[in-house]
């Protein structure tokens, strides 16, 4: 092994020495702020129930050219990936949590909940 191999693979493992160490200590630091002197009380369950999410309902999806997406107007039609007495995903923040019939509820759009996804 060269002169030159040698110093590298000792800079190497000095600056992954320097790393370790630098975590290490954010570590210990974040440890104490953490304390067991926590004056707050614990977040429950309840407290969270009210944190808005997003809800959306998914139909489908079609994949198109950016040619022919721009061809779009008034009265295109684009089919989707989905016949239509399939059901609707459910998603919250993005994640299916369920799926069902889509209905109208006066003059709005509703769902009707089908089945609740299982936790994987």
């Amino acid at each position: 092994m060269t002169d030159e191999n040698v110093t590298e693979d000792q800079a190497i493992e000095t600056a992954l020495d320097e790393a370790t160490e630098a975590v290490r200590v954010q570590v210990e630091e974040l440890s104490e702020l953490a304390g067991d002197d926590a004056t707050g009380e614990p977040i429950g369950l309840d407290n969270l129930l009210e944190v808005p999410v997003r809800v959306t309902v998914q139909i489908g999806c079609a994949r198109m050219s950016l040619g022919e997406l721009v061809k779009l107007g008034p009265g295109s039609l684009v089919p989707l990936d989905r016949e239509a007495h399939e059901p609707a995903d459910i998603l919250v923040n993005g994640r299916i949590v369920a799926r069902g019939e889509v209905v109208t509820i006066d003059n709005t759009y509703g769902i009707r909940i089908t089945s609740v996804q299982k936790d994987e």
